[in-house]
């Protein structure tokens, strides 16, 4: 999906329910009361479900009048723009928000021109990295929570706070303005905070003689229950996945690992230092020995798990051959629309597997219950890499755009939750609320939440080295023992730019 130019877009915004929906509810705390001293800044003793549903549409937004007191409306100028954004395998209601934002942009600043790219999340990185060796990086570029160190580290970002665009730090989350804080300085902004959730097929359950609407509550459980399943009904159990060079793999197999006293480096401690290596620990040795077990010892995973993201897992679990998934709460909104896309006796089996389509807590190891604090950050680039003259003006005004309360809400719509904590007071929060089954249990897992160490080095460790330890143990060229500590190594080496 490509948008050469925002004034050539005129579809409208239409926000639109799903089928059979529930009434879902979000777990929130207003600024006042986060929590400063844990991961995220988010307290949730006063997170309560009670008190979102109680705020949200309380607060009215003119995006147009506040981002003329960045950028002029009437301003002229041009912005390029990259971001990896809906792919085919997005419900369709995330292609018409993302439409919606850019025709909005357009009639707000008829005058400025916007390039925007839509490049997949798993090429968007290399790209940008080889665009700013170049001197032809965008202006502009919103980027995976992970990458934004890496560049800030090479000098390629230019400093950028919420104040400049004309939000105050404080309606962002502590815990998200880490992840685009650098040295001391900050380089982002952030526009959408998500946890995932742990999804399971109760019709699965059933047939393996498992309790259908109890989720596994440890990782143990998960190992126990994937056996079970692929002993009992022949159907693979867990959705395991462990490809290289692709951020599906570290946002489902750090969880495991935090949650079992591990870490890549001492991300999960209270009062990290990012400089101790804690990926060759008995916790960090248990989580791999997990995969080990499911995918070696049991055969109860997909085979194709070595190059599997999450995507290729959609079909298995909306043909009913695969029984638990980690997610977005987009994937039931996903599984529903590609059932609706089916004819006769699949779409009736394929919307059977929908409404057995369960939402959980993501399980708990030994240590602890934890999930990645994820999410994007929108960026602007260095001058000296992008492709000809910087236009600041506009590119502020882009950012202001996608950062305010209304359009970080919107375009977070089915998948992730508003960067700007304002968007949970607003209208369009309040129909999300309405309308979007399971968003209450991806959202609660907010307080467990753990962002990636905020190194350079970070998207190197987690997208390379730690899916490459996974790869050699089930491949069975190493055991635990050597592919962690053959980890530790060469996160060591990185550390210390061998």
């Amino acid at each position: 999906m490509l948008h050469q130019n925002a004034r050539s877009i005129v579809r409208a915004s239409r926000p639109v329910g799903f089928a059979s929906a529930l009434l879902a509810t979000t777990l929130l705390s207003s600024p006042a009361v986060y929590a400063q001293g844990d991961k995220t800044g988010i307290d949730p003793e006063t997170w309560t479900a009670e008190y979102v549903t109680s705020i949200a549409g309380t607060e009215t937004v003119d995006t147009a009048a506040e981002c003329a007191q960045v950028t002029p409306l009437d301003y002229e100028g041009k912005v390029s723009y990259w971001y990896y954004g809906p792919t085919e395998a997005s419900p369709e209601l995330e292609h018409e928000m993302y439409d919606a934002f850019f025709a909005t942009f357009a009639e707000t600043y008829p005058n400025i021109e916007l390039d925007a790219q839509n490049i997949g999340y798993n090429d968007l990185l290399n790209k940008l990295r080889t665009a700013a060796l170049g001197n032809a990086a965008p202006m502009v570029a919103r980027l995976p929570i992970l990458w934004g160190a890496e560049f800030a580290s090479k000098g390629q970002l230019m400093e950028l706070k919420p104040e400049d665009v004309g939000y105050p730090t404080s309606d962002f989350w502590p815990g998200a303005m880490k992840s685009v804080t650098l040295n001391g300085k900050v380089w982002g902004i952030p526009t959408n905070n998500e946890t995932m959730a742990f999804i399971w097929n109760a019709g699965i359950f059933e047939e393996a003689g498992l309790d259908p609407e109890k989720a596994p509550d440890t990782w143990d459980d998960v190992v126990a229950y994937s056996k079970q399943i692929k002993e009992n009904t022949g159907k693979s159990g867990y959705g395991l996945v462990a490809r290289v060079n692709a951020g599906n793999t570290p946002f489902r197999f750090m969880p495991m690992m935090w949650g079992e006293g591990g870490g890549a480096l001492d991300e999960a401690e209270a009062e990290p230092t990012l400089q101790e290596i804690q990926i060759n620990t008995p916790g960090a040795r248990k989580a791999v020995q997990n995969y080990y077990d499911m995918y070696v010892r049991d055969k109860s995973v997909p085979i194709s798990a070595l190059t599997n993201t999450q995507t290729e897992n959609q079909d298995p679990f909306l043909a009913n051959q695969l029984a638990m998934v980690i997610a977005h709460p987009s994937e039931y909104a996903t599984m529903l629309d590609r059932a609706n896309q089916a004819t006769g006796s699949d779409k009736e089996a394929a919307m059977k597997v929908v409404e057995n389509m369960r939402y959980g807590k993501i399980p708990k190891g030994a240590e602890t219950r934890a999930v990645v604090f994820g999410g994007g950050n929108v960026h602007i680039m260095n001058p000296d890499n992008v492709e000809g003259e910087m236009d600041l003006e506009a590119a502020k005004a882009l950012i202001c755009f996608m950062a305010g309360p209304e359009w970080s809400t919107k375009i977070a719509w089915v998948s992730s939750n508003p960067g700007n904590t304002r968007g949970f007071k607003t209208e369009w929060m309040k129909e999300r609320l309405d309308t979007i089954k399971f968003l209450d249990v991806s959202t609660s897992m907010l307080p467990s939440g753990i962002p990636f160490p905020v190194v350079a080095e970070s998207t190197e460790i987690m997208n390379i080295i730690i899916p490459e330890m996974l790869q050699q143990v089930l491949t069975e060229q190493m055991s635990v023992e050597e592919a962690t500590a053959d980890a530790e190594q060469r996160i060591q080496g990185l550390l210390d730019g061998i």
